[in-house]
């Protein structure tokens, strides 16, 4: 590795981290100025609602196109664009430093266009479980709404750094995976105290394991150098 992810991530941030904060960062701008009236008038109270309303993710749009085989391209921007719209500005601050902090980490190993098709890719991998698994539970879904699915993939991604880096120092791998362990016992505790869990944590952890799973292509080497890391244990 070219450097040790163990290393502080207070330093000056990528290009393509930036890229993907930014969206979130400045669409809160924009809620903001509407709340206080400057952007949309009376209306631009409920900028925030009409902005989740055109860009959250519903399994409704996969299961179309499995039941009906037609594509609705005019929805597909969706899978996507849900990560970029917060539901809170809570929730945008805790999606934004994630985003920044895990982004620089990973991107130390991953190439720039790596680390973009690393966040959308676990948003995209993030949905699709997730309309599978509400396809098959007795379950009513809702929408998808914020950028935690594609968080979590670059936790998967920052778990598999660390798993190969274990794995190459024949230490035991699975202490890689004590990140996202805390993170489902804080989100665990953080839903039970506030409620609204609901089942958007089903897409969350099906974004890390897409980041995880994804990792093995995008790092710098691909495949081969994960699996040398692993034949060297």
């Amino acid at each position: 590795m070219r450097h040790s992810v163990n290393s502080s991530p207070i330093n000056p941030l990528p290009l393509p981290v930036w890229l993907l904060a930014l969206p979130v960062i400045a669409s809160e701008l924009v809620f903001l100025l509407g709340k206080t009236g400057m952007i949309g008038g009376s209306e631009g109270v409920g900028l925030r609602l009409t902005a989740l309303q055109a860009t959250w993710f519903t399994p409704e749009i996969i299961q179309h196109i499995w039941l009906r085989g037609t594509v609705a391209w005019d929805q597909l921007y969706r899978l996507v664009s849900f990560s970029f719209i917060q539901s809170s500005l809570t929730h945008a601050l805790f999606v934004v430093v994630f985003t920044l902090a895990l982004g620089n980490m990973v991107a130390r190993e991953f190439r720039p266009w790596a680390v973009v098709a690393l966040y959308l890719g676990s948003a995209i991998g993030g949905a699709l479980i997730y309309t599978l698994a509400v396809s098959l539970l007795p379950i009513r879904p809702g929408p998808i709404i914020g950028g935690y699915p594609a968080v979590y993939g670059l936790v998967g991604a920052f778990t598999f750094l660390l798993w190969t880096r274990l794995a190459a120092v024949h230490e035991n791998r699975f202490r890689a995976f004590t990140l996202i362990g805390l993170l489902l016992v804080f989100q665990l505790v953080f839903g039970l105290v506030y409620g609204g869990m609901g089942y958007g944590w089903i897409a969350e952890i099906a974004g890390f394991f897409a980041g995880f799973g994804l990792s093995f292509l995008l790092i710098d080497g691909g495949f081969a150098r994960a699996l040398q890391h692993i034949r060297d244990r």
